[in-house]
Protein backbone atom coordinates (compact mmCIF):
# COMPACT_ATOMS: atom_id res chain seq x y z
CA UNK A 1 0.00 0.00 0.00
CA UNK A 2 1.20 3.50 -0.83
CA UNK A 3 1.76 5.99 1.98
CA UNK A 4 -0.69 8.92 1.74
CA UNK A 5 -1.01 9.94 5.38
CA UNK A 6 1.67 11.64 7.47
CA UNK A 7 1.42 11.72 11.26
CA UNK A 8 3.59 13.49 13.82
CA UNK A 9 4.00 12.30 17.39
CA UNK A 10 6.05 13.54 20.31
CA UNK A 11 5.91 14.74 23.89
CA UNK A 12 3.55 17.57 24.88
CA UNK A 13 5.00 21.02 24.21
CA UNK A 14 7.69 19.81 21.81
CA UNK A 15 6.31 21.84 18.90
CA UNK A 16 4.02 19.51 16.94
CA UNK A 17 1.41 22.18 16.16
CA UNK A 18 4.14 24.69 15.32
CA UNK A 19 5.65 22.11 12.95
CA UNK A 20 2.25 21.69 11.23
CA UNK A 21 1.89 25.48 10.85
CA UNK A 22 5.44 25.77 9.43
CA UNK A 23 4.79 22.94 6.98
CA UNK A 24 1.55 24.58 5.80
CA UNK A 25 3.37 27.89 5.28
CA UNK A 26 5.90 26.18 3.01
CA UNK A 27 3.22 24.21 1.11
CA UNK A 28 1.23 27.42 0.58
CA UNK A 29 -2.19 25.80 0.32
CA UNK A 30 -5.45 26.05 2.22
CA UNK A 31 -6.15 22.71 3.87
CA UNK A 32 -9.32 21.47 5.48
CA UNK A 33 -9.42 20.38 9.08
CA UNK A 34 -8.41 21.87 12.39
CA UNK A 35 -5.63 22.50 14.88
CA UNK A 36 -5.50 22.96 18.64
CA UNK A 37 -4.27 26.00 20.56
CA UNK A 38 -3.64 26.51 24.25
CA UNK A 39 -5.88 28.90 26.17
CA UNK A 40 -3.81 30.82 28.70
CA UNK A 41 -4.89 32.95 31.60
CA UNK A 42 -1.78 34.78 32.68
CA UNK A 43 1.00 32.21 32.85
CA UNK A 44 -1.34 29.30 33.45
CA UNK A 45 -2.77 27.06 30.74
CA UNK A 46 -6.50 26.89 31.40
CA UNK A 47 -7.63 24.90 28.39
CA UNK A 48 -7.50 24.14 24.69
CA UNK A 49 -9.26 25.77 21.74
CA UNK A 50 -10.05 24.17 18.38
CA UNK A 51 -9.49 26.37 15.32
CA UNK A 52 -10.59 25.32 11.85
CA UNK A 53 -9.03 26.41 8.58
CA UNK A 54 -12.50 27.65 7.64
CA UNK A 55 -12.29 30.28 10.39
CA UNK A 56 -14.37 28.71 13.15
CA UNK A 57 -13.23 28.27 16.72
CA UNK A 58 -14.55 26.46 19.78
CA UNK A 59 -13.52 25.11 23.15
CA UNK A 60 -12.07 21.60 23.28
CA UNK A 61 -11.41 21.53 27.03
CA UNK A 62 -11.17 23.95 29.92
CA UNK A 63 -10.50 23.89 33.65
CA UNK A 64 -13.85 25.67 34.19
CA UNK A 65 -15.80 22.94 32.35
CA UNK A 66 -17.36 20.79 35.08
CA UNK A 67 -19.40 18.49 32.83
CA UNK A 68 -18.21 15.84 30.42
CA UNK A 69 -15.19 13.58 30.59
CA UNK A 70 -11.99 14.78 32.24
CA UNK A 71 -8.37 14.60 31.16
CA UNK A 72 -6.26 15.76 34.08
CA UNK A 73 -7.63 19.11 35.27
CA UNK A 74 -9.52 19.76 32.02
CA UNK A 75 -13.19 19.06 31.34
CA UNK A 76 -13.64 18.05 27.70
CA UNK A 77 -16.48 19.78 25.83
CA UNK A 78 -17.42 17.09 23.31
CA UNK A 79 -20.38 19.08 21.89
CA UNK A 80 -18.24 22.16 21.21
CA UNK A 81 -15.50 20.01 19.66
CA UNK A 82 -17.92 18.11 17.43
CA UNK A 83 -19.83 21.18 16.27
CA UNK A 84 -16.61 23.09 15.48
CA UNK A 85 -14.19 20.51 14.09
CA UNK A 86 -16.30 17.77 12.54
CA UNK A 87 -18.19 19.74 9.85
CA UNK A 88 -14.83 21.08 8.67
CA UNK A 89 -13.36 17.58 8.61
CA UNK A 90 -16.37 16.17 6.72
CA UNK A 91 -16.09 18.95 4.15
CA UNK A 92 -12.36 18.39 3.69
CA UNK A 93 -12.69 14.73 2.72
CA UNK A 94 -12.46 14.74 -1.07
CA UNK A 95 -12.81 18.53 -1.36
CA UNK A 96 -9.36 19.76 -0.32
CA UNK A 97 -5.80 18.97 -1.40
CA UNK A 98 -4.84 18.21 2.20
CA UNK A 99 -6.64 17.32 5.44
CA UNK A 100 -5.05 18.50 8.71
CA UNK A 101 -6.00 16.86 12.02
CA UNK A 102 -4.28 18.31 15.09
CA UNK A 103 -4.75 16.27 17.06
CA UNK A 104 -5.76 12.65 17.37
CA UNK A 105 -5.41 12.78 21.14
CA UNK A 106 -7.01 11.73 24.41
CA UNK A 107 -9.49 14.59 24.51
CA UNK A 108 -10.64 14.28 20.90
CA UNK A 109 -11.02 10.50 21.16
CA UNK A 110 -14.00 10.85 23.52
CA UNK A 111 -15.97 11.54 20.32
CA UNK A 112 -16.95 8.39 18.42
CA UNK A 113 -17.98 10.56 15.43
CA UNK A 114 -14.45 11.99 15.38
CA UNK A 115 -12.91 8.50 15.39
CA UNK A 116 -15.18 7.49 12.49
CA UNK A 117 -14.18 10.60 10.51
CA UNK A 118 -10.48 10.02 11.18
CA UNK A 119 -10.77 6.53 9.69
CA UNK A 120 -12.78 7.90 6.75
CA UNK A 121 -10.10 10.54 6.18
CA UNK A 122 -7.26 8.02 6.36
CA UNK A 123 -9.09 5.72 3.93
CA UNK A 124 -10.18 8.49 1.54
CA UNK A 125 -8.44 9.95 -1.51
CA UNK A 126 -7.13 13.12 0.19
CA UNK A 127 -3.73 13.06 1.94
CA UNK A 128 -3.84 13.66 5.69
CA UNK A 129 -1.27 15.49 7.81
CA UNK A 130 -1.90 15.08 11.50
CA UNK A 131 -0.67 14.92 15.05
CA UNK A 132 -1.25 11.74 17.04
CA UNK A 133 -0.78 11.24 20.75
CA UNK A 134 2.42 9.50 21.80
CA UNK A 135 0.67 7.16 24.22
CA UNK A 136 -2.67 5.80 23.26
CA UNK A 137 -5.20 3.06 23.20
CA UNK A 138 -5.93 0.31 20.66
CA UNK A 139 -7.43 2.86 18.24
CA UNK A 140 -4.26 5.01 18.30
CA UNK A 141 -1.99 1.97 17.93
CA UNK A 142 -3.99 0.68 14.96
CA UNK A 143 -3.59 4.03 13.18
CA UNK A 144 0.16 4.15 13.82
CA UNK A 145 0.55 0.64 12.37
CA UNK A 146 -1.33 1.28 9.12
CA UNK A 147 0.62 0.67 5.90
CA UNK A 148 -0.60 3.95 4.41
CA UNK A 149 0.72 6.03 7.36
CA UNK A 150 4.22 7.43 7.75
CA UNK A 151 4.90 8.34 11.39
CA UNK A 152 7.44 10.98 12.40
CA UNK A 153 8.59 11.40 15.99
CA UNK A 154 9.48 15.01 16.78
CA UNK A 155 11.82 16.15 19.56
CA UNK A 156 13.36 19.51 20.38
CA UNK A 157 16.65 18.20 18.96
CA UNK A 158 15.35 16.89 15.61
CA UNK A 159 12.50 19.37 14.99
CA UNK A 160 14.00 21.18 11.98
CA UNK A 161 15.24 17.99 10.30
CA UNK A 162 11.88 16.27 10.82
CA UNK A 163 9.98 19.21 9.27
CA UNK A 164 12.21 18.89 6.22
CA UNK A 165 11.59 15.11 6.05
CA UNK A 166 7.82 15.62 6.38
CA UNK A 167 7.83 18.18 3.56
CA UNK A 168 9.74 15.72 1.39
CA UNK A 169 7.15 12.99 2.12
CA UNK A 170 4.21 15.31 1.45
CA UNK A 171 5.72 16.48 -1.84
CA UNK A 172 5.97 12.82 -2.93
CA UNK A 173 2.34 12.17 -1.90
CA UNK A 174 0.82 15.32 -3.38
Amino acid sequence: MVVKNVLITGRPGVGKTTAIKNILTVLDLKPGGFYTEEIREGRERSGFRIKTFGGKSGILAHTDNRSGPRVGKYGVDIKSFESTALPELEDAIGNKRLIVVDEIGKMELFSQRFKDLVLQSLDGPTPLLGVITEKGNVFVSSIKQRNDVKLFRITTENRDAVISDILESLNEIM
